[in-house]
């Protein structure tokens, strides 16, 4: 049975029982409506490329080809947060030098106060720092080397001892020293051989005038 071209089937061969289109009439092509591709974000000004820095001028880059309307995927790795590395600072101090000799009175020794003493850091690194003056014929060698100029006699050879927290502070340890350590503005000298934990900010008296202040 003839088809017309719209579909229907009809008795007739010329024209179609149903809607009357010719039955040899060829159907009306369909047009195809191409895909219109996206326009290109416009161009901001100074905008430069992010791969080699050419300035923008449509939707890819001239010299290296980047696609500016391709989303790059962020990163999911979160930065590490900056190491906090503590340390010390040794400087010469006036204000303990006078404490100690006002309490020393006449039997304090008589070790002048320097003119010029350049302050000294370092960092707090490893499990125990040797504080004291560096001895070569006794094999000596301090990891905070307090050895002048200007010298501190008052500062025994191996003084104190820095030792590392397991909960990531340090603590002082008098080595039984002949001038005794000092915490802060006590007159009373650290008990030798004991640990002492510290803080931010403290401050170790060692010698006649040397003074090592904990930082951040």
């Amino acid at each position: 049975m003839p088809t017309c071209p719209k579909g229907h089937t009809s008795v007739a061969t010329d024209y179609c029982d149903e809607c009357g289109a010719p039955i040899d009439a060829a159907a009306p092509p369909v047009a195809e409506v191409a895909e219109t591709p996206p326009p290109p974000a416009p161009a901001q000004v100074g905008e430069v490329c992010p791969e080699c820095s050419t300035p923008r001028d449509g939707r890819f880059c001239e010299v290296c080809g980047h696609d500016y309307l391709s989303v790059s995927e962020p990163s999911t790795v979160d930065a590490a947060p900056p190491e906090v590395v503590r340390r010390v600072v040794v400087t010469a101090d006036r204000a303990y030098y006078d404490r100690m000799r006002a309490t020393a009175g006449e039997d304090a020794d008589d070790v002048p106060f320097p003119a010029f003493c350049p302050e000294r850091r370092f960092a707090l690194d490893g499990a125990q720092l040797l504080i004291g003056r560096r001895s070569r014929s006794r094999g000596i060698e301090p990891a905070i080397d307090l050895t002048g100029p200007p010298e501190d006699a008052g500062v025994s050879h191996s003084h104190a001892l820095l030792v590392a927290d397991a909960d990531g502070g340090w603590s002082v340890v008098d080595l039984d020293s002949a001038n005794g350590t000092y915490l802060n503005d006590s007159t009373d000298p650290l008990p030798a051989n004991q640990a002492t934990k510290l803080t931010v900010g403290d401050r170790i008296h060692l010698g006649a005038w040397t003074t090592l202040t904990v930082t951040s």
